[in-house]
């Protein structure tokens, strides 16, 4: 899953949704010097993580493209998910997608102010850019990933991908829809027990 489905999947917490943005600029358990509900937070994605590398319809979605993209292929689902959510955003969350957008970045933005410089960097481009409203059309989709291109040590072509999505729309869904009902229920269980 990618930013937004980590920052849906929070629930109704900011502070634990704040956490579980930032997780991937984490290392180990430098998650210690934040305070507690950004700690869940980042505990919460590194369970989503693992719960979403070892899911059936996400792996099968890896397997479509490894031939292609190899080891990109992981990102490159996580960001077709995020598609689908935004795009469906409506069947998921009952507060409009820009408008819940423009709350959790506000959010974002008050409660950063203390965050080391590179993690204030990333929430600035991740709000300037607009990623979360971005993500709902395959046009968007497309700029995300020209702009990740430019950042891969290695050629990765992740923007040619969104050719893969187009003409595979159909499998993708239907695989996107199979793994957030499960998803859902295991975050939802997993934020009980923290």
């Amino acid at each position: 899953m990618n930013f937004l489905a980590h920052v849906y999947l929070s629930g109704n917490d900011p502070h634990l949704a704040l956490g579980n943005l930032i997780a991937d600029r984490i290392k180990g358990k430098d998650y210690i010097n934040y305070p507690i509900p950004i700690q869940k937070g980042i505990l919460l994605h590194r369970e989503i993580d693992r719960f979403t590398d070892q899911h059936p319809c996400f792996k099968a979605c890896v397997s479509q493209l490894f031939p292609k993209y190899r080891h990109y292929s992981r990102v490159i689902v996580d960001m077709y998910f995020d598609h689908f959510l935004a795009k469906n955003w409506n069947q998921f969350h009952p507060t409009p997608l820009p408008d819940f957008t423009n709350d959790f970045y506000a959010f974002c933005k008050r409660n950063s102010i203390d965050f080391p410089p590179p993690l204030q960097g990333f929430i600035s481009a991740l709000t300037q850019y607009d990623w979360f409203n971005l993500y709902g059309s395959r046009s968007g989709l497309e700029r995300i990933l020209k702009q990740m291109e430019k950042r891969t040590a290695f050629p990765s072509n992740l923007s040619a991908s969104v050719l893969d999505l187009k003409e595979n729309y159909e499998y993708f869904s239907i695989h996107f829809f199979e793994f957030i009902k499960d998803i859902q229920i295991f975050t939802q269980n997993k934020i009980n027990a923290l």
